[in-house]
């Protein structure tokens, strides 16, 4: 009998080779060819090849050895109990303007949680200081070739990256970049721009450094510090404005032609919060390289637009009569209006209202719809002839979740309310068919794209299409 405990088996996915061989949830994982599993860099690696041994602990306590023969990266087909195999490695850093340290006290306690794990970079896309890892951690990328790899880097310049994040060793960890890129691993970066501390002449500095990376470094996003209303005792920071947004934008465009004349990428981004501020056009599709950081919002606008514009122009027009409303934060307000006018220009008895959420929780210079509350929804709603329907952004619930930040549910603002919801997927086709499309239960579009809470006069709570 191995001592190794094992990680814990949460689910088998149908048709695996995990079901094949069957093992079930409440199993426990031992060994791969022999060798404990630390975590899920581990697991990856060990799993890519096309025979593998695994040692299996099963619930009554029998020890399973399979031996598998497989695709070289065909999958196991295993969920684990813990999705990094392993705790999370927290923040240690205390950055000027980090948005943890500005919420509320009294919140759900894991909204104060900060991560800085190179192996959610991985698997989530999260992005990473650098100042947490050890050099074990960089040799495993690099041995793994886990890839990419997302980093916070905020400046170049190693004191005032000290500064900003309150560490003495993050100038010191800018090196592991150096590493990381003499042995071919992809990254991307990522700029948190605060007013008079690294934009002007240190976001030029830091953008020269970093294109120094390309092409192993294939992106950097640029995006405004978030300032709430809950700052007592932080660092003072000013918020940008439209003078400011021009700068940075003017900046940033100068140097993305030469980039993508030598490398075929921009490379340097600026998030569409800039534009928006700046009152100008995103740019155009070709500019976004695949969209390569659009999960730090980076080309949303632009993608959300197309998509709803392509869709639309396939769409038949009808005569039917809609009443609905769009609710969003202020970021996102101008592109969602336009896109009301252009489907009431092609279906006039279409009546879409936009109406912008203002952020009374964390303050009104929080303007993404991803921050909105549950009951600034409410409060601001109450009273509005909403129509048929109300639609919301995907991206005010957690991930995989009915709730809101303030941990009000989607069924509970809808009774409140006595509304139907419906949130789309983020893309504007399925923007577009939640406004048209009357009878979700029935409708032939694919009811994936769509959460669909009815309140509770018409269906029973919390039930959901």
């Amino acid at each position: 009998m191995t001592k190794n405990n094992g990680h814990l088996i949460k689910s088998v996915l149908a048709g695996s080779i995990a079901e094949e061989l069957e093992i079930e949830a409440g199993d426990y994982l031992l060994e791969i060819n022999g060798e404990a599993v630390e975590d899920v860099f581990d697991y990856h690696y060990m799993i890519n090849d096309e025979y593998i041994e695994v040692l299996i602990r099963k619930i009554n306590g029998e020890e399973w050895l399979l031996e598998i023969d497989k695709d070289y990266e065909e999958d196991l087909g295993i969920e684990f109990e813990q999705g990094l195999m392993d705790d999370y490695k927290s923040c240690y850093n205390k950055c000027i303007f980090c948005f943890i340290d500005q919420m509320p006290k009294g919140m759900r306690e894991t909204l104060y949680f900060k991560d800085d794990d190179s192996r959610l970079s991985f698997l989530q896309g999260n992005y990473i200081t650098l100042t947490n890892m050890k050099d074990k951690d960089i040799n495993r990328i690099i041995r793994y070739h886990l890839c990419p790899i997302n980093i916070s880097v905020h400046t170049t310049n190693p004191e005032l990256r000290c500064k900003m994040l309150n560490n003495r060793f993050a100038g010191e960890a800018l090196k592991k970049i150096d590493i990381l890129a003499e042995n071919f691993i992809e990254m991307n970066g990522q700029v948190v721009l605060c007013k008079n501390v690294n934009d002007k002449d240190e976001l030029v500095r830091t953008i020269k450094d970093l294109s120094k990376y390309l092409p192993h470094m294939r992106s950097v996003s640029v995006v405004p510090s978030g300032l709430t209303k809950y700052r007592d005792g932080l660092y003072s920071l000013e918020a940008f404005n439209k003078e400011d947004a021009c700068m940075v934008i003017d900046t940033i465009e100068s140097f993305q032609q030469g980039f993508y004349e030598q490398y075929g990428l921009h490379f340097i981004h600026a998030s569409d919060e800039w534009y928006i501020m700046a009152e100008r056009e995103f740019p155009e599709e070709e500019r976004y390289d695949g969209y390569i950081q659009l999960e730090n919002g980076v080309g949303m606008m632009r993608l959300l637009k197309d998509e709803f514009e392509e869709a639309l122009d396939k769409r038949t027009s009808d005569l039917k009569k809609r009443k609905i409303t769009l609710a969003t934060g202020k970021l996102a307000s101008g592109l969602l209006t336009y896109i009301s006018e252009k489907i009431r220009d092609k279906f006039p008895n279409t009546d879409v209202n936009v109406i912008t959420i203002r952020n009374d929780f964390f303050g009104e210079t929080i303007t993404v719809s991803g921050l909105i509350t549950g009951q600034d929804l409410y409060k601001q709603l109450k009273d509005v002839d909403l129509g048929d329907k109300l639609l919301l952004p995907g991206n005010v619930l957690r991930s995989g979740e009915d709730v809101f930040l303030d941990d009000m549910h989607l069924y509970e603002l809808a009774d409140k309310l006595n509304i139907n919801i419906v949130i789309p997927e983020n893309s504007g086709k399925d923007l577009l068919e939640a406004i048209l499309c009357e009878d979700y239960e029935n409708s032939t579009y694919n009811e994936a794209n769509f959460v669909y809470v009815k309140c509770y006069n018409n269906r029973n709570k919390g039930e959901q299409g």
